[in-house]
């Protein structure tokens, strides 16, 4: 997918799966969540895709979702996290439900 390789899957939602992948141009090791193909072409998954994106992009204090970066290639769409060991972002959901709220 693109410049990364997939190295394993960590989970997976209504959305789409997240995977543990390597960045090969950074060479580091990432977060991917991609967008279920089954969606990609569904213009209201597409936008919440993207806020989710935005949302990341400025939720406070974690390293679960530090720099998040949103990319497509020619089979999918897909955002880049900072992988961290610690807590899930299942975790942060009531930060990100909130800052959802402030957002709108």
């Amino acid at each position: 997918m693109g410049s990364y390789e997939i190295l394993a899957p960590l989970g997976a939602g209504g959305m789409g799966e997240v995977y543990r992948a390597r960045d090969t141009v950074l060479k580091r090791e990432v977060a991917l969540k991609v967008l279920l193909a089954a969606l990609a072409h569904d213009p209201d998954r597409m936008a919440r895709f993207q806020r989710e994106a935005e949302l990341l992009a400025v939720a406070p204090g974690s390293s679960a979702t530090r720099a998040p970066r949103r990319m497509s290639s020619t089979e999918s769409m897909f955002l880049s996290l900072h992988l961290s060991n610690g807590r899930s972002v299942d975790a942060n959901l009531p930060i990100l439900r909130g800052l959802q709220v402030g957002f709108r």
